[in-house]
C-alpha cells in the first residue's frame, strides 16, 4: 500500500505523509500502531469514524496537530455519526497529553535528583579541594562534573554559590554547619546548594568566616 498518483487519497494527506517521511501507508500504520480499517478511513477523509485514541496516534505519527487531520476533505459527503467525538474533546485530550508529558518530565527529574543527591552535594566540595591541590587523588573527579553540570543546566538547575565562596549569610539559602550567625554575617560555602528557578532544592552548607 504505497503512495502513488493512482490512489484516491486526499492530496493534503499525501503531503503530510511525505513531510513525516512515510513512503507507504503500511509504514504509517506500523508507526502509529493502528488498524488497516483506520488507515482506510483516513485515506477516505472519514475522520469522524476514527476513535479518539486512533486519531491521537495518527496525529503524533504524522507530526501534525489534530486540527489538520480534522480538516482533511472527505471523498464523499457523509453525515457525521452522532457519537463522533467533538473538536472540543480532541483539544481536551491533546492538552491532557501535554500535561501528562510535563508531569512525567518532572517526575523523572525528581527521581534523578534523589538518586544523584549525594553526588551533587559532595562532588563539588571534592572538586574544590582538588583544585587547591592538583596532586590530590580527588583531581580525577573533575571530569565527572562536566556532564553533571550540563544535565543540571538543561533542567534549569543552578548552584547557589561555588564551594569556597565568601558571602553574606542568608538563612533561607544557607544552612550553618555549626555555631550561630545572624543574617548578613560573612560565611564561607562548604557544600554547594541548588535551586531551580524560584524553587529551592538544597540549601548550601556554610561556616562562619
Amino acid at each position: 500500500m504505497s503512495l502513488s498518483p493512482q490512489t484516491k487519497d486526499t492530496p493534503p494527506l499525501r503531503q503530510m505523509m511525505q513531510r513525516a517521511g512515510f513512503s507507504s501507508f503500511k509504514a504509517l500504520r506500523q508507526k502509529a500502531n493502528v488498524s488497516k480499517t483506520a488507515i482506510a478511513h483516513l485515506r477516505k477523509g472519514q475522520i469522524a469514524r476514527l476513535r479518539v485514541e486512533t486519531l491521537l496516534a495518527l496525529s503524533q505519527a504524522l507530526q501534525v496537530p489534530i486540527n489538520e487531520l480534522l480538516n482533511l476533505p472527505a471523498q464523499a459527503a457523509e453525515p457525521l455519526p452522532s457519537t463522533a467525538p467533538s473538536l472540543e474533546e480532541y483539544q481536551r485530550l491533546e492538552q491532557q497529553l501535554v500535561e501528562q508529558r510535563e508531569n512525567l518530565r518532572q517526575e523523572f527529574q525528581q527521581e534523578s535528583l534523589q538518586i544523584l543527591e549525594s553526588l551533587l552535594l559532595q562532588l563539588p566540595t571534592a572538586a574544590h579541594a582538588a583544585q587547591q591541590n592538583p596532586q590530590a587523588p580527588a583531581v580525577k573527579l573533575l571530569p565527572l562534573l562536566r556532564p553533571i553540570d550540563r544535565l543540571l543546566e538543561s533542567w534549569g538547575i543552578e548552584a547557589i554559590a561555588p564551594v569556597g565562596t565568601e558571602l553574606a549569610f542568608d538563612p533561607h539559602l544557607h544552612q550553618l554547619m555549626e555555631g550561630s550567625a545572624d543574617p548578613g554575617d560573612r560565611v564561607r560555602v562548604r557544600y554547594t546548594g541548588y535551586r531551580q528557578g524560584e524553587k529551592l532544592l538544597y540549601r548550601a552548607k556554610v561556616s562562619r568566616v
